[in-house]
Parts: C-alpha cells; structure tokens; sequence
C-alpha cells in the first residue's frame, strides 16, 4: 500500500519488522505519520520455501524453524516494491525496526567478510545464501523442542524462580539461550563453525550494517542469558548454555535504543539509492516495538488475540519489580533502567469463542446482547474457563463456577455449570479474563507510581466495541486502539527516528521528550462508566477464585 507517488520532503524514517509470516515495511515522517506500507507474505510470495505460516515442523518432536534464506529474499523483493512504488529512499535518514523474538541466526566463520563485500550487480540472497551461516534453518519462537535444556539451566541456577529473578522469566523453550544449549549438544561440529549468534532483531540491521550488529537490550532479555536489570550478559548463563566460547559468539554487551550502529552499507546505497549517511539503530523484539509505537507512561496495552498478552512499561525505580516464574521482565528498548512487564495467558480468543460457540450459537451479535444486558459483576458469579492448560496460573484446565460470600472472610462457593444462566457465560469470561490481569497489575508496579490512565488494546478482540467498554469499566481507564495494523514495524520508525533525534542534539534527550511532538497513533474507543467501585471490590474475591482452582487442578 502506497500513500500517493511523491515522497513527501523532509527527514524519513523506515521502519521494518521481521514477523513470522512476513516482512513489513513502513516509511513513516518526522511527525510520526505514515507515507507508505508494503510487505512481502512469506506463504504467497516465496513459496519454494515450503513454509506454513511461515514455519517448518521437524524433524524433531518439537522442532519449528524458518529458513534464513526465505528472510534474506524478502528484504531483496521488500525493496523492489518500494522503488517500483516509486518511493526515492535517498530520503530515509535512519532505519530500525522488530523481529520475531526469541528467533536466533547462527552466522559462519565467512559471515563477516561476505557481509563487507557484497556486490551490487548482484543480490543479496545470492552472495550470502548458504555460506554466510552456519545452520540454515533458524530456530523460532514456536520451538517446543528444548523442554530438557530448560529444566537443566533452572537445575543449575537454582530453579525457576532464581532464574526469572536473574534474568526475567524462567526457563522457556523458545528462548535463545535453550536453544543454543540443545544445537550445541545435538550439533557440535555447526555449533563450533558458528562465529556469531544474532536475534532475528539483530540479524536484519547486521545486512543493513554489512557487519553483524550486536543484540539490542529489551531483545536480549528473551534469551535468559541477561541480566534483566544490570542488561550484561551473565557469565554463568553463558558457561551453562554455550561454553567459554559463547560470550565471543554472542558479540558486545547488549545495545540500548537510541544508539547508532552505525552508516548503512555501500550495497545499499549503489543498488538501491540509500542516502550514505543514512544511520542504522538497534532493532528489538515486536512486542517492546508494539510499546515503543503505541504507548506514552501511564499507558498499558493488552493484545486481545489468540492468546491475551499485557505488556506494562515500568520506570526506573529502587525497587524492583515483582516478578513471577509465569511472566516476563524486559528490558525496556528507549528507557534505561525501565523494564516492560508481560503477562502472557494461553486462553484468550480461543477460551473467549468457545464460551460463544457453546452458548450463543457462534454468533458474536448475541454474545454481544448477552454481556449488555447481565449486570456488572455477574450478581456474585464468577467463572474462570481454561480450555487450555493455562501460562497464568501455570497448568490449570477446565472450567470452574463460584459463588462470591457477603463476608469477605468466607471463601467462595463452588457452583455446578448447571446452575448458571447460560446468557451470563459470555460476560463472565470478559469479566474474570480481565480480572486476573487487574488482580496482578499492582504488584507489578512499583510502590507509588502513578495510576494508569490509558488501556491500548490490539488483536482480533479489540475491534469488538462491547469488548471495548467491557474493559474500560473492569480497568477502570479509557480505552485507545491502534490508528495502525503494524504497530511493530512503526515502532522500529520511530526507534530509527530516536537515533537520528539523539544524534541532531549530540545525544541528549529522553524518549518521552521526543515523542511529545508526534502525532499519536492511538484513538479513543470507550471510556468507564459510573466509579468503577464494583471491580475494585471484586479482585481480592477472583483471586480466592483463582487460589480454589489452583489447588483443585493440583490435587
């Protein structure tokens, strides 16, 4: 999509975010506003990759990976669609953008030199396809297969929670670090032929660069190999996962947003009419991208897709935030010594469309009618509806019904499934899916921080305007969504245009700064009604829900 032939003056910033079924590209404007989209869809137009959704299964149990060739051939067509759109790229004065976290490149002992001495005659897929890496196919973070290295890096740290104290979150199998110990143990001889590890974030600016770049801070804490709040890497960590050897394979320590990487490679500017001085900044992980994009402090953005993620910026503090073993502590991209929280759930769109499948006939109007028209707080019910083994409280299936006491010393009382009115089921989800969020929000922020004051909302969930009001009255803030569909790749426009700004003003200037001028990519959908005092009262009665579950689903 292209926003009229003439690229428009003054400074621009390109912005590109790496997901795993595509490659999107977005020029935005000094103001923040968007002048062009294009994007190449890794199933529709690199089909000889075989890809589903942009992944391939196995061999292995678990196993999930994506071809690195596929990602170098669709920034080449990337940006055959941007100069046949007509866009002069001798205007883009910074690049950075997002990849898909937790994915890792294992570059070759030749990488670097192929890198630096690319022909512009010619393309880059050819010059650096298969010789440039040591494994082709890049783990993803739909890798399942690393189960054994989790529990043996929890094992050597002193468990989970010493290792999410240390790093952000405990053991995942997607994580690099997993990753990296079960490609060491399994492959050996492309483990000692591998010279560098890149991020998928940090891969892209490493071809931009001709030279690899070293891995961006907020990226960096989905590896569990950092230090969450010092951001170096952690020698242990590194022994237990790679060897001596892991902290040369894995660069410099981690780089903060705002910096400069450096100039963008001859290559780029002879084939495809860059500007030289054209700069190149950190690229990180989408969903601090999402936040960098759509945020401001005070805000908070819930994905409402097929999982429900919550991604909550935290300032700097002498406190540390609260952390649990079945959450995740980044690094922030743009703030030092600010963290982003994530509370990932397993059942979010999917629990949500059962409850309208089984009750109201698959139809979203009636599951609509049916929360407009119960009372706010269910009259006393609540019902919590796992149809997956949920992240968030970890393991527990099933549905459970519960009848909330007029004494708050009373434990709740279970309810058959019977016994409840089956028009109330579709607000009793909303109401406890939203709930278990509220319920943790302010342990995760530190003491005395102002409230929040603006819910961000994206995913599939977010167009739904009931969806919308349900979650300004729980939360008890205005609700915003996004202007965009590809709020990562703004993110990584306006992370190229932070470089650029620190750089005009001989690196002074905070984010926040920056942002105040630019136009918002947010607009207001729904706002609470009356004093919100119901849901405040019910927090402490779901976490006594939640507490019943957990025992029962332990028992």
């Amino acid at each position: 999509m292209s926003f009229g032939d003439v690229t428009p003056a003054g400074p621009l910033f390109l912005g590109l975010d790496l997901s795993t079924q595509s490659l999107k590209g977005i020029l935005i404007a000094e103001d923040s506003s968007v002048v062009t989209e294009h994007s190449v869809q890794f199933d529709k137009d690199l089909p000889r990759f075989g890809t589903t959704n942009g992944a391939i299964s196995g061999p292995a149990e678990g196993e999930v990976t994506s071809p690195v060739e596929m990602w170098l051939e669709a920034i080449d067509l990337l940006m055959e669609r941007m100069k046949a759109a007509g866009i002069d790229l001798s205007g883009v004065c910074a690049i950075s953008g997002s990849g898909q976290q937790h994915g890792s490149v294992f570059w070759s002992k030749d990488a670097e030199s192929l890198l630096s001495s690319m022909d512009p005659s010619q393309s880059m897929t050819s010059q650096l396809s298969p010789k440039a890496f040591s494994i082709q196919r890049s783990p993803i973070w739909q890798d399942s297969s690393t189960t054994k290295e989790c529990r043996e890096l929890e094992e050597a740290i002193g468990g989970p929670q010493a290792l999410a104290d240390l790093t952000g979150s405990r053991a995942y199998e997607r994580f690099t670090g997993n990753q990296i110990l079960r490609i060491r143990r399994l492959f050996p001889e492309a483990y000692a032929a591998t010279s560098r590890i890149s991020l998928v974030s940090s891969f892209i600016p490493s071809v931009f660069l001709g030279a690899i770049a070293p891995i961006e801070v907020s990226d960096a804490s989905g590896m569990n190999l950092m230090d969450v709040l010092t951001c170096k890497w952690d020698d242990k960590l590194l022994e237990i996962c790679g060897g001596p050897e892991l902290r040369v394979k894995l660069g410099p320590e981690p780089a903060p947003g705002g910096s400069i990487l450096g100039k963008i490679g001859g290559w780029w500017v002879k084939r495809w009419g860059f500007n030289p001085e054209c700069i190149i900044a950190p690229f990180t992980g989408d969903n601090p991208a999402t936040v960098v994009a759509l945020s401001t402090p005070g805000d908070a953005i819930l994905s409402l897709g097929t999982s429900t993620t919550l991604l909550l910026s935290i300032p700097p503090s002498d406190t540390p935030p609260a952390r649990f073993t079945t959450s995740h502590l980044l690094s922030h991209p743009t703030t030092p010594g600010a963290q982003i929280a994530m509370l990932c759930y397993k059942n979010g769109a999917l629990a949500r469309e059962q409850v309208r499948d089984q009750y109201v006939g698959k139809d979203w109007g009636k599951y609509n009618e049916c929360v407009e028209s119960t009372q706010p707080g269910s009259g006393g019910i609540m019902g919590l509806y796992f149809p997956l083994p949920e992240i968030i409280p970890p393991g527990v299936q099933g549905d459970f019904f519960f009848r909330l006491p007029t004494s708050p010393s009373s434990p709740p009382s279970p309810l058959s499934p019977s016994s409840i009115p089956k028009e109330l089921h579709p607000r009793l989800i909303l109401e406890s899916q939203f709930l278990s969020i509220k319920s943790r929000i302010s342990a995760i922020l530190p003491p005395h921080s102002p409230p929040l004051h603006r819910l961000v909302l994206t995913g599939g969930g977010s167009a739904n305007q009931t969806i919308r009001q349900l979650a300004a009255e729980v939360f008890g803030m205005n609700v915003y969504v996004p202007e965009s569909k590809e709020a990562a790749a703004i993110g990584g426009g306006v992370l190229g245009r932070f470089a650029w700004w620190r750089r005009e003003r001989q690196g002074e200037g905070t984010f926040e700064e920056m942002v105040a001028g630019m136009v918002e990519g947010v607009r207001k959908v729904a706002e609470p009604k009356g004093d919100g005092s119901v849901y405040e009262g019910l927090v402490e009665g779901y976490r006594k829900c939640e507490e019943m579950v957990v025992r029962a689903c332990d028992a």
